[in-house]
């Protein structure tokens, strides 16, 4: 008698505490009916807002016009069915709106906006941004934004965050967005398949004021536009005092045509202590960049390790525009201006005290290019062929063969970050 009375209370207990909550009392819940058993929700957005912190919302295959904003702890997973594994979320019908501000205060249209939470697991989803509606510069289209949360987001494919013809020079359209003011959460970022992007295919940013998020960001397949002269793309851009490794990365066709600006394959702006390594970066304006900001802080430290950089367009494959970096193990082909430059451009950076060494670096202009004011670097022993200078003092090297006729050739390429950059070229 006495357990079933207990029983009972128990039961109601749990009625009573469902209804009060209006929450779904289930740790997995589905979108869509490829999962019956489970509790069903129509909309991604509507499951999210139902389940207690640390569910599971499997999302079935299908298609989703949503902005999905992420409060909780949770996982947010496309699941199989029959033959099918594509969870696509997609603008609304009458495009996307803003949801959100980033940590500067700007606003942004995110497809998926994480914050307010600890630990999010974003996976098997698709994100496209096709249809957005956007127009003019004030609002920038981001396809999944964590702001101030730990976790994952892996194997997810993330594409078309562009804005109207007419204003995809306006240095907005993210595809993957990691941004923290507060602490240091920890996010991996890893084997996403990103392309079709505006400004940046994978970015993590603090304020550049000190702090930031500590990011994983590795086995991702990044692909730019190509050549364009509407914005200086970058594939991956770690920033403003976030920290942590980029490692086992693809990124491939991010090529500005127009002036002052370079496009790169792997931006490290403002950012200290980086590990980049066995990375494969081509067909980009500048390969991987270390480079200090004299306002938002230096990019020194930076490891740059066993990569493979090739088909570098008129500038340089490695530029470390920072200071005690280390390039090491490193293979190069088919730079325009150098396979390595030892950039003294980027105040108060002086291009000092760094190790480059046994790396291997077929054709360029400059094996390796040293800036005037350089010093404390060691340089040698490096395997060097096919080049018009194995070493060369300055900041230029022209080629002696046309590397992309719509482009100045023979100048110092500056990166373009998130943030528009003080420095141009020459």
């Amino acid at each position: 008698m006495h357990i079933t009375r207990s029983f009972t209370f128990f039961c109601l207990a749990l009625v009573m505490l469902a209804a009060l909550s209006g929450q779904a009392f289930s740790s997995t819940v589905a979108v869509g009916k490829c999962k019956p058993n489970l509790p069903q929700f129509t909309t991604i957005g509507a499951a999210v807002t139902a389940v207690p912190a640390g569910s599971t919302v499997d999302v079935c295959p299908g298609i989703y016009p949503e902005q999905v904003l992420i409060t909780k702890n949770l996982t947010l997973i496309g699941v199989l069915s029959g033959t099918s594994y594509a969870a696509v979320v997609v603008p609304p019908a009458g495009g996307l709106v803003s949801n959100g501000s980033d940590i500067l205060g700007r606003p942004v249209a995110a497809q998926i906006f994480v914050q307010g939470a600890n630990n999010v697991t974003i996976s098997h989803l698709t994100v496209d941004g096709n249809g957005n509606l956007l127009s003019g510069c004030g609002v920038n289209p981001i396809g999944i934004y964590y702001q101030n949360v730990s976790g994952k987001i892996t194997d997810n494919a993330v594409r078309n965050q562009l804005m109207d013809p007419a204003d995809q020079g306006c240095q907005v359209g993210l595809a993957i967005n990691v941004e923290s003011n507060s602490g240091a959460p920890i996010v991996t970022v890893s084997a996403n398949s990103v392309r079709n992007y505006d400004k940046n295919g994978i970015t993590a940013s603090g304020p550049g004021t000190g702090g930031g998020p500590a990011v994983t960001v590795s086995g991702n397949t990044v692909i730019g536009l190509g050549a364009t002269s509407v914005i200086a793309q970058n594939g991956i851009q770690i920033g403003f005092g976030a920290t942590g490794s980029v490692t086992g990365n693809y990124v491939a066709d991010n090529i500005y045509t127009g002036p002052y600006y370079g496009s790169s394959g792997i931006l490290i702006y403002a950012s200290a202590g980086l590990t980049v390594t066995s990375n494969t970066v081509e067909s980009a304006q500048l390969g991987i960049v270390p480079a200090t900001d004299p306002t938002y802080g230096d990019a020194n430290g930076t490891i740059i390790k066993s990569n493979h950089v090739g088909g570098t367009q008129n500038y340089d494959a490695i530029d470390l525009c920072s200071d005690n970096n280390t390039a090491q193990s490193n293979v190069i082909y088919g730079s325009a201006e150098s396979g390595i430059h030892v950039d003294d451009e980027c105040p108060p950076s002086t291009g000092s005290n760094t190790i480059a060494t046994g790396n291997t670096i077929n054709e360029a202009c400059a094996g390796i290019l040293i800036g005037p004011t350089s010093a404390g670097n060691t340089i040698a022993p490096n395997t060097v062929m096919n080049v018009t200078n194995t070493t060369l003092a300055g900041d230029t090297c022209t080629p002696s063969y046309t590397v992309f006729a719509s482009t100045p050739e023979g100048s110092s390429g500056k990166q373009q970050s998130l943030r528009p950059s003080a420095y141009k070229m020459k």
